[in-house]
This record gives C-alpha cells, structure tokens and sequence, in this order.
C-alpha cells in the first residue's frame, strides 16, 4: 500500500532517483494511457512550487498524452525492474501494449486534496483504484510495481530550440530535428511504498 509523503521525504535525490535509477513518465486515463522510460529530468523549485521537469521527444507516442492531458506521474522502481525500464524505453505504445507486455499494473491516483510544504496534512494511506476506475479527469496513472510515484499537474510545456544550446559539443551531441519539449510540473503527490 502506498502512504503520501511530503516531498521534501523523499529519502533519494533527483540524481539518483531520475539519472541513476531512471523513471516512467505516465499520462493518460484508465480507457487509453501510455508511459516511456526517462532518464533525463529534474526535481527543484519554480515559481514558489515543487516542481519536476520531465524532458520528452515529440516522436514519443507518451509525448501526445501529456500534451492532451493535465496530469503525468513519474514511477520510480527497484533495481529489479532494470531490464523492464529498459523495454519501454526502447520500445513504442504506438507498436505494442508493452504496459501489459511487461505485466505491470496501470492503478489511478485521484486528485482531490495534495501535500505542500506550507498545506500540510497528516500522511495517509491513500485510496488507489483499478483500472475500474470511472472515467475522471481528476485521476492519473502510475504503477503499482513502483516503489515510488510522483503526480505532478503540468505547468508548462515548451519545445526546445537548438538556437538555444551555449555549448557547441552538447549541440552537437544532442541537436537534430525531434527535440524534446521541456515539461513543468507541479509535484502535487508523493507516493512511497
């Protein structure tokens, strides 16, 4: 069972949560959702919030999904789910329901009340759902294999421009035509095992 925590009590820092141990980035609903592997990201503060900044690919069939909803999760996992991560990473929802492929089960957070630093509520277990769950704009997806999930409501979303790069190498290395888009979101769950 998942408790909420606060995330400030994450007990792991973004560069070992995200860059080390990697992440699904989920969006979607319990009719149609989908999720990629994503080792590039950040968690910090803007605009007075606790946010995460998730990076993803226009080509990325989950890139549609967050484009089209309001919410996405972030599942992190176990070393044991390495070679799962490493699937759905390299493979597309487009192509194959690699979500039932890897046996991982989709479960729903709803999104009524959430943890700030300054709104604190007592930790609770928290009420998830399966995939019976009504059709809601008010839940995401994330997986009950994880060990945590984050519920980030999006902010912001901009495409990245290659105009931008202030260091030749990286340009080099990382511009081309299917830029990522720079996606701002709210952390407004934290959910731990």
């Amino acid at each position: 069972m998942f408790k909420e925590i606060l995330p400030s009590e994450l007990n792991k820092t973004a560069f070992e949560m995200i860059g080390k141990d990697w992440m699904l980035i989920a969006s979607g609903n319990e009719n149609s959702l989908n999720t990629m592997t994503a080792s590039w990201g950040g968690m910090g503060v803007m605009w007075n919030k606790n946010v995460v900044f998730a990076f993803i690919r226009p080509s990325r069939y989950t890139f549609d999904f967050v484009n089209k909803h309001d919410y996405f999760s972030c599942s992190f996992f176990d070393e044991s789910y390495r070679k799962m991560l490493s699937y759905m990473g390299t493979h597309s929802g487009r192509d194959t329901d690699k979500i039932k492929e890897c046996a991982l089960t989709p479960i729903f957070s709803e999104i009524v009340n959430y943890k700030t630093e300054d709104n604190c509520l007592n930790s609770s277990e928290v009420d998830t759902k399966d995939s019976a769950l009504s059709s809601a704009p008010s839940s995401v997806p994330f997986f009950e294999q994880a060990n945590t999930a984050i519920i980030c409501k999006k902010l912001y979303a901009q495409p990245m421009n290659d105009k931008f790069f202030t260091d030749e190498k990286t340009k080099e290395k990382f511009g081309g035509e299917d830029f990522h888009y720079l996606y701002i979101g709210e952390i407004i769950k934290v959910l731990k095992k």
